[in-house]
């Protein structure tokens, strides 16, 4: 009832929106001295952009500059599965780099968070990254979809990859990423990462609880269930299909800082009235990536909710994985580093270091761990300290684990 309460309410506004959208074009005029047209065509623009999509924004990465120079990018599809793809930014030249998988969060938005990480990253590497399918999108006939799929998913898109790649994992996902690294390890599979990088990452959930922490583990799995599970209503091709909704995540997200994105929404305004058009498409652009939201099947969300934030079954040793315990320990030949923001609100210092420890395997000097200074959670990984003080750590890292 929840999701198609949702989908009705969207449907009924979806031409109110339209109408503002048109309108904020017909009265956009920032060089006129009328500042009573600027203010209706930036309420007419804000109108227009309260809204959630649910398709997944371009990329947008047709260029990069290496050693200076531009140098085109091909986005291409290196494999498809029904839940997500591997994409490939193929560089056109003939030295594109250390391959690394990316492996980006599936937890309310899509993969294009990680753009700017993607971007910064092909200045030095042949780039792949985890494009995580809209739940809402999957028939039914291709099943559930829990963490043992979503670990086996990233086994398949190393062996995609292939033998010698270097695996990045941003938040969310360094507990699949760790356990997968350690299945791969254990069963000598060639394509086991030369190199495993955490960034912000829920390894043990309680080192330093966070509100976010602390919200998983004040109900029980089966009032999430119960609370937060919908079904996809028509005409989606997932209809029926049993989904965490973007739009609940999203929304429990902005609940935690609602004053911040008011404040964005008046700042923007403020500037299209003003004329200021390039600070105004800044946070547009912002925006327009935070509320494309993307669905996730039941099952990854209920069980990532009670193994990583309940129960802390790999810090534990007790993650199993298709009937088999994960053993990080057998993790040898992959180097290791963790990274960590000083004012990480989401991924508290401690959670992700964690990882260190359970790698009992990897010998002291093929461990690296980095503390970021002044940065919360999204500055690991995108934004100035994230190209001029996280990525050439994290480049050193990766150049030195290849063989």
């Amino acid at each position: 009832m929840l999701y198609q309460a949702y989908q009705t309410q969207s449907d009924l506004l979806s031409p109110l929106r339209l109408v503002a959208q048109s309108l904020a074009s017909t009265f956009w005029v920032p060089r006129t001295e009328r500042t009573w047209l600027r203010q209706i065509a930036a309420a007419c623009d804000l109108v227009s952009r309260l809204r959630l999509t649910h398709s997944r924004p371009p990329y947008g990465i047709g260029e990069v500059l290496v050693n200076g120079e531009p140098v085109v990018v091909d986005e291409k599809v290196a494999l498809t599965l029904p839940f997500g793809s591997l994409l490939h930014f193929a560089k056109r030249t003939a030295e594109p780099g250390p391959p690394v998988l990316l492996v980006a969060p599936l937890s309310g938005h899509f993969a294009t968070l990680l753009r700017e990480t993607a971007r910064t990253l092909l200045q030095d590497h042949d780039v792949y990254i985890t494009d995580w399918h809209n739940a809402r999108d999957v028939h039914l006939r291709h099943g559930a979809f829990g963490l043992d799929d979503y670990i086996d998913y990233m086994m398949r898109f190393s062996a995609a990859v292939g033998p010698g790649h270097h695996v990045i994992a941003v938040c969310q996902p360094c507990v699949a990423a760790l356990a997968a690294t350690a299945l791969m390890a254990e069963d000598e599979r060639p394509a086991t990462p030369a190199s495993l990088t955490l960034m912000a990452g829920p390894v043990d959930c309680r080192v330093n609880p966070t509100e976010v922490n602390r919200l998983a583990t004040s109900k029980p799995i089966e009032w999430f269930a119960k609370n937060l599970i919908s079904h996809v209503p028509l005409p989606h091709a997932g209809h029926m299909r049993r989904v965490y909704p973007g739009f609940v995540q999203l929304t429990a997200f902005m609940s935690m800082n609602p004053e911040r994105h008011q404040q964005s929404f008046r700042t923007m305004a403020e500037h299209l009235v003003e004329g200021r058009v390039d600070e105004a498409r800044t946070i547009q652009d912002f925006y327009e990536e935070y509320l494309a939201v993307n669905d996730l099947p039941a099952e990854f969300y209920l069980e990532t909710v009670e193994k990583v934030f309940q129960t802390f079954d790999l810090a534990r040793g007790e993650l199993m994985w298709r009937g088999r315990r994960v053993n990080p320990g057998a993790i040898r030949r992959t180097a290791l580093m963790t990274v960590e923001g000083e004012r990480d609100d989401i991924c508290a210092i401690g959670q992700t270091v964690a990882a260190q420890d359970l790698c009992t395997g990897v010998r002291p000097y093929r461990k690296t761990h980095h503390i970021q200074t002044g940065v919360g959670h999204y500055g690991v990984f995108s934004g100035r300290r994230w190209n001029s003080q996280i990525y050439p750590r994290v480049r050193e890292h990766i150049h030195s684990a290849t063989g």
